[in-house]
């Protein structure tokens, strides 16, 4: 049976990965990898994430199953954090959460349960949008249309072409929107558009579809969570799928949320038990370890704080490292669109020629389409990068 498959081609991130990994040369740098590195280049373990799990393993009394929904205090507290305490989907019961093995879980659970509403279900997704949003909703069996989001020229949000393009959805079309630190651009939409997407969302009958995958690395927590919260507010379902991953750094732990916003309570029991069915007939049941962490540090005032205070110094790195980078590529070009941009991507907008370069002769990693991971440099190693991309340009 086997013999008759062929090799796939690698996976271009996972690619890079290998080859930076395979580099002797001691000064390479990753900027292709996509997770939060701190000054001295690792990826750390939160010290609220650390003390939640030193209680966990202090109190812990059982490793049995958790049930196909997951937890439900990580539920609730997810439900708060993302939604806000004060909103009223809440109080009047629309509103479900479950708890996923991370943002992917959370976005092909949704495909799944998007098919199983509607077989020849449509969604609509930015270009350029996450690699992998098309395979994990794609490989479910739905219909993948896309519409234009990022001006190639100006690397800023395309938003006249976005709108036209939507126009041409059907109504029970699901429109997939980024809900701030847009992957791979950075290019985020500003709040009065996200109510211009809301009433266009609203008129043409169309499901929203929020991957939340970056909350808090933005502007903070509830400047983030605006424009969602806004649309939430003003259509009668919603889904969103968030992840843990970044936010909390629990990358490995697997940690994600799936939330239904239906038109009435009633509504959406019934489709929270359609998608336990969904949820039942794949992985059973999800991972329990970093659920418990996130409900220990939301659950506490303490650790909140702490967690908070964390994610906070996170977000202003990542904003003071991308004013400084656009200030050190300034001698070759208007690299302001970087500054203005939120979370740990931004597009170069050099050619693959120059990111070769970068990777041969400087030790300089990064996507061929010169994505960059702001995040992964640092006060040490910028002034390197910078110049080798000036001397390639």
């Amino acid at each position: 049976m086997f013999e008759a498959l062929k090799q796939l081609p690698q996976d271009p991130i996972l690619q890079l990965m290998q080859m930076f990994r395979d580099d002797a040369r001691p000064e390479k740098v990753d900027l292709g990898v996509g997770v939060y590195k701190d000054d001295t280049g690792n990826t750390p373990i939160m010290a609220a994430v650390h003390e939640a799990e030193c209680r966990l393993l202090e109190g812990e009394t059982t490793k049995s199953y958790v049930g196909p929904a997951g937890s439900a205090g990580f539920n609730e507290s997810m439900t708060r954090l993302i939604l806000g305490d004060g909103s009223s989907l809440i109080r009047e019961g629309r509103t479900s959460v479950i708890q996923t093995p991370g943002g992917c879980g959370a976005l092909r659970m949704a495909a799944e349960f998007f098919r199983l509403c509607q077989p020849d279900t449509k969604v609509w997704v930015s270009t350029p949008t996450w690699a992998n949003h098309m395979p994990l909703l794609g490989g479910a069996g739905l219909n993948i249309r896309e519409y234009p989001y990022l001006n190639p020229e100006t690397l800023t949000v395309n938003f006249a072409a976005m709108l036209n393009s939507l126009e041409s959805a059907g109504a029970g079309d699901v429109v997939l929107l980024h809900g701030c630190c847009h992957n791979p651009s950075g290019a985020d939409l500003t709040f009065d558009q996200w109510k211009v997407v809301t009433e266009l969302i609203q008129r043409k009958g169309l499901l929203p579809f929020v991957d939340m995958a970056y909350q808090g690395l933005g502007d903070g927590l509830e400047e983030d969570a605006a424009g969602l919260r806004y649309l939430a507010s003003q259509v009668p379902e919603m889904v969103v799928a968030a992840s843990c991953s970044k936010n909390f750094g629990l990358y490995r732990e697997r940690t994600g949320a799936l939330m239904l916003i239906s038109a009435t309570e009633a509504v959406n029991t019934a489709a929270t038990s359609q998608l336990l069915s969904v949820v039942r007939s794949h992985y059973s049941m999800p991972p329990a370890h970093g659920a418990a962490i996130v409900e220990t540090i939301l659950g506490d005032d303490a650790l909140r704080a702490q967690w908070q205070g964390e994610l906070g110094g996170m977000c202003e790195r990542i904003l003071g490292l991308r004013h400084a980078f656009a200030d050190a590529l300034a001698p070759v070009g208007d690299f302001r669109f970087i500054a203005r941009q939120r979370g740990m991507f931004s597009f170069l907008g050099i050619t693959p020629e120059q990111v070769r370069r970068l990777r041969e002769e400087h030790g300089i990693y990064m996507l061929e389409s010169s994505r960059v991971n702001v995040a992964g440099l640092n006060d040490l190693v910028l002034p390197t990068v910078a110049n080798a991309i000036r001397s390639v340009m």
